[in-house]
């Protein structure tokens, strides 16, 4: 008895299956957020930061004091891969107005007396101008303009302690007295798309499959055929629905995921520390947790642009409360909390400790027992929300009919 009550729970759990693959498959709306977007829109977003860093970045030098040093500095300046001096106005008024005319991006001020105040041992002030309002812009311009102070510095107390009668080593040495070694760990380029684009392929697994759960439901509603069983008659269970239709879900992202997280992944060139087989037991635990909050939230919608609508008000909000745009560590305690209703909160830090850093599955268990923990309550409430909109549709169904009002045909 007990073994036909569970071959019948599988077939009906496979008639769901069978029958929500075939509704993903016939409607366009869905295969082009499941398939296209899955895909393209990843690719489409991190080709803009293939080349990882800014370099030759357009700066004006305006050198006042016109001597051999100053022209060592701007020739300095141009030498770094950050910057490249485009132009040497003979005032500030004209770098300004090359500035505000967008063919440059930074101005280099040298003194008038810069020079002689190196000679008489005195501290040369250089002034540097950098738009701020562009991020990246402003770091390498700052960035080039700190490291070659940093060696012309060097360059002019070496020379002095060797004009005392010191060996250049002694003199080196002296100076270098502590000698820093940078080792650039998991982002060896320092490259804003290793940064970035791991995290966007995070949102973008979770975001496209809302969006696609959402517009699957909506058609539903429309044709007022909330579930579509195909082979399976009678009483559907509710726990059998809520199974069928997210395993149809998981199954089509971890095809697309292959493409993302794989070929694309390695496209890049991104680090990669570990097999992508060790991330799909967590891969699974993700995409279940969102297929289950998709079903949850979008039995909901009456309509397919309501899911458009909901989940693109809701994507700014998820790349803000991840972590992607700043750090978790400094979210406020509330916002911290809010951003845990989200499968990617976890599931970002753990993605990037198993493939950026290398670390095994011992260093995410506490990402894979919030998402589990996520899985679970987000398996509850898509039972209960299920069970809820079903008893809402049943009562509109028979009001319509009350009234005769036509009912569109199953398809």
């Amino acid at each position: 008895m007990m073994w036909k009550s569970v071959k019948n729970s599988v077939q009906n759990i496979y008639g769901i299956f069978r029958a929500e693959i075939r509704e993903s498959f016939n409607d366009a709306g869905t295969v082009l957020i499941f398939f296209v977007a899955a895909i393209l829109y990843p690719m489409l977003y991190s080709i803009g930061y293939i080349n990882e860093t800014i370099r030759e970045i357009p700066v004006a030098v305006v050198d006042l004091d016109q001597t051999a040093l100053s022209r060592q500095y701007c020739r300095m300046l141009d030498a770094t891969e950050q910057i490249k001096v485009i132009s040497k106005p003979a005032g500030l008024k004209d770098a300004e107005i090359l500035f505000y005319q967008a063919k440059i991006h930074g101005v280099v001020l040298i003194p008038q007396s810069f020079q002689r105040q190196v000679f008489m041992g005195n501290q040369a002030k250089v002034t540097v101008y950098c738009d701020a309002g562009r991020f990246f812009v402003y770091k390498q311009v700052y960035t080039a303009a700190t490291f070659v102070t940093s060696t012309f510095n060097a360059g002019v107390e070496i020379k002095g302690m060797l004009s005392k009668g010191k060996m250049y080593d002694e003199a080196l040495n002296q100076f270098e007295t502590i000698t820093p070694k940078m080792y650039d760990l998991y982002n060896p380029s320092s490259g804003y798309a290793t940064f970035i684009v791991p995290g966007i392929l995070m949102i973008v697994i979770q975001q496209s499959l809302l969006i696609g759960i959402g517009l699957l439901f909506g058609k539903h509603f429309e044709r007022k055929k909330l579930i579509a069983t195909g082979s399976v008659k009678g009483r559907v269970e509710n726990i059998q629905i809520i199974l069928g239709k997210s395993m149809v879900y998981v199954a089509i992202y971890l095809l697309t995921t292959l493409v993302t997280l794989v070929l694309f992944y390695h496209w890049l060139s991104f680090p990669d520390k570990t097999s992508f087989l060790d991330i799909y037991p967590l891969l699974l635990l993700y995409l279940f947790a969102i297929s289950f909050m998709g079903i949850s939230i979008s039995v909901w919608f009456r309509k397919r642009v309501h899911a458009l609508m909901f989940i693109v008000f809701l994507s700014p909000l998820v790349f803000f409360l991840c972590g992607v745009a700043w750090p978790m560590e400094s979210l406020p305690g509330v916002v911290k909390l809010l951003g845990f209703l989200f499968p990617t909160t976890p599931m970002l830090p753990a993605f990037l400790k198993l493939r950026i850093m290398g670390g095994g599955l011992g260093s995410v268990r506490y990402e894979i027992m919030v998402l589990f923990i996520q899985m679970v309550c987000y398996f509850i409430l898509a039972l209960v929300s299920n069970k809820l909109a079903m008893g809402r549709h049943s009562r509109m169904l028979k009001r319509s009919v009350a009234k005769q009002e036509p009912i569109l045909p199953k398809i």
